[in-house]
């Protein structure tokens, strides 16, 4: 498709499209780095770190920003890069400060708000001087919230995976991390976290209980080290293998900031309270994540509050069968809703 006919996508007939899905079927499961045949790797300078992207696509194509969360990747995108890509989007995927071969600060006062989304402006401006379409998951849907929040002059729409804005600006004096321990305890997950690369790695990508991650301090979340972790058909050993790779270089440090951060966040965030998302915006999140089974989580979701709060919310999607990484879960699925969502702009 040239970029003049999917400027045009609105006139298609829905038939036109179902026949475009169809021939991107067999792009979205043919993904890993070595069948990536035309992205591009580069490092884009802005904001005081090196911040690594992956690009596939028509250098005048729209921007698609996909922004991955914890503990993933630019990889976690791996499916709808080259499928946005065939549709004459530019898509860029890049690894957030701290994750894979993007720059990772030592302190953790470099992990606030302000610098994850000063980080995603710096490749905004690298790549186009238009406003951009934004994809975020998990820490991505967060720092994609962020975005819309504080330079919505910059987004053209959003599509948002897993965290709804109920994780946004909120009373200033409240400590975020003091709620959610009183709540689950000291073995919630944003209040522990146990490092081992490769089992983290497994056992966080497979974690499929629909309630909220705890993580007791003897470690028995992990299970035994001579313990298989069976891989999901979503998942390979390749998919693994990748990962531990770039988290063996880098550790989780840098992601674990992201968390580190939350008070400092809700403090910074005093100007925006009561600030509403003013950016068209579809959101989904899969029937069996564990943020949608966090109190009040559903009610939030498709209660009034959320329309509320970002104006311009189409109705929220739960898909069936999906857990928390629901882009890799069911990715030809994620595909076809952000195209059908952003082909509208």
């Amino acid at each position: 498709l040239s970029v003049s006919e999917l400027i045009n996508v609105k006139s298609r007939t829905s038939v036109d499209i179902e026949t475009q899905y169809k021939k991107l079927r067999r792009l979205v499961t043919e993904t890993t780095p070595r069948k990536q045949q035309h992205m591009e790797h580069r490092k884009l300078r802005g904001n005081g770190v090196d911040i690594h992207v992956a690009i596939q696509g028509p250098s005048d194509g729209p921007v698609v920003l996909l922004i991955h969360g914890f503990p993933t990747l630019w990889y976690s995108w791996r499916h709808q890069i080259p499928g946005l890509a065939a549709l004459g989007y530019r898509a860029v995927a890049p690894d957030l400060r701290g994750y894979g071969d993007s720059d990772a600060p030592s302190e953790i006062s470099s992990y606030t708000c302000f610098h994850l989304v000063g980080d995603m402006i710096a490749v905004i401006s690298a790549l186009t001087e238009d406003k951009v379409f934004v994809v975020g998951h998990d820490w991505g849907a967060l720092i994609a919230w962020y975005l819309c929040l504080f330079r919505p002059d910059k987004v053209k729409a959003l599509v948002n995976l897993s965290v709804p804005f109920s994780f946004g600006p909120k009373d200033p004096t409240v400590k975020p991390i003091d709620v959610l321990r009183k709540f689950y305890g000291d073995d919630f997950y944003m209040c522990r976290f146990q490092v081992g690369v490769e089992r983290v790695v497994r056992r966080i990508l497979t974690y499929r209980t629909p309630r909220p991650l705890i993580l007791p301090k003897d470690k028995s979340f992990w299970g035994p080290k001579d313990e298989t972790i069976p891989l999901p058909s979503w998942l390979t050993e390749e998919d693994v293998a990748y990962y531990v790779s770039k988290f063996q270089e880098k550790g989780y440090t840098g992601g674990v900031n992201y968390y580190r951060n939350f008070d400092r966040n809700n403090e910074l965030f005093a100007p925006w309270v009561g600030c509403k998302i003013q950016v068209p915006t579809k959101f989904a999140i899969g029937e069996q994540d564990l943020v949608y089974h966090f109190p009040g989580a559903r009610e939030y979701i498709h209660g009034p509050k959320f329309k509320e709060e970002v104006p311009l919310l189409e109705e929220p999607v739960v898909i069936e069968g999906a857990a928390h990484f629901v882009n890799q879960e069911k990715p030809q699925e994620i595909l076809q809703l952000i195209v059908d969502f952003i082909s509208k702009f």
